[in-house]
């Protein structure tokens, strides 16, 4: 029961603290003049993935110290698992805020990046695939106890990085997506595990209604923190038989979604347009 009402006062902190910053981060990106034009052509805030840290930030330090430090109720390794999905979190953060800042739009596509890469011309969006497959290593490392497990760990992160940014074309898809990948996983996993998600689902939720609306988005700044979140959890939470099967629908998603248009496919697909048009 002290379990459970530990992970209510996460969620609900997590969830208010968040939705009070909103406005704040709204108005600082649209001073500094952080704004571009959505799929409509209207000039909104961009970048708004930034209101997901502090909360996350904050929610890490109540968890580490009252589940560690006064109830011990996670272990060493438990407490290095935490670090990791925070660290991870940052990095593609800081990757993800770059790209919404400086970014080129005349290339898109991991294949498009690659491309520009081999000529010689590093893109934002290349320099964040890179980062993001070695931030990927760097926690496969340290969780993984063969190369195989190190490789499919690195692939798993990697690819569920971008798999948001892939959705995230139209007000609101990125993060129901993300619900649907995420709230099944925070049911099936188990241990201290279980409350990695706390740190950043409320979070989500708070802003889910301002993206939903089309008032700012949450740019590569979200999307990147949304998909490697996922990512650590897979590589954290199952054993390698489902890890592999995520990493085959991951690579089938980026190559359906080179050669095709996911907003296409969408579109003409009663249930799954029902479902993107939802709450606009």
């Amino acid at each position: 029961m002290t379990h459970y009402i530990f992970e209510g006062i996460i969620f609900v902190l997590g969830f208010l603290g968040t939705y009070f910053m909103i406005p704040l981060f709204k108005n600082m990106l649209i001073n500094g003049n952080i704004i571009r034009p959505n799929y409509k052509k209207e000039m909104i805030p961009v970048g708004m993935g930034i209101v997901f840290l502090p909360m996350l930030i904050i929610n890490s330090i109540i968890v580490i110290y009252f589940l560690w430090g006064i109830m011990g109720a996670i272990d060493t390794v438990g407490l290095i698992c935490l670090l990791l999905f925070v660290f991870s979190i940052m990095c593609m953060f800081f990757a993800g805020a770059l790209d919404d800042l400086i970014g080129n739009r005349d290339v898109s596509g991991l294949k498009g990046h690659f491309k520009s890469l081999f000529k010689g011309e590093l893109t934002t969006g290349g320099f964040k695939a890179l980062f993001g497959g070695f931030v990927g290593l760097v926690v496969s490392v340290c969780l993984s106890s063969s190369i195989v497990e190190i490789i499919v760990n690195t692939l798993v992160i990697a690819l569920s990085t971008n798999l948001m940014n892939l959705f995230d074309l139209r007000p609101g898809r990125a993060i129901k997506a993300y619900l649907v990948i995420i709230i099944p996983i925070f049911f099936t996993l188990t241990g201290y595990i279980q409350i990695l998600p706390l740190l950043i689902l409320p979070n989500v939720l708070a802003y889910f209604n301002t993206d939903l609306k089309a008032r700012a988005m949450m740019g590569d700044t979200g999307s990147n923190v949304l998909g490697i979140s996922i990512g650590v959890l897979m590589a954290l939470g199952y054993d390698i038989k489902v890890r592999v099967c995520w990493l085959v629908f991951l690579v089938l998603m980026h190559l359906i979604t080179e050669k095709f248009s996911l907003t296409k496919i969408i579109e003409k697909n009663r249930v799954l347009k029902f479902i993107d048009n939802l709450g606009r």
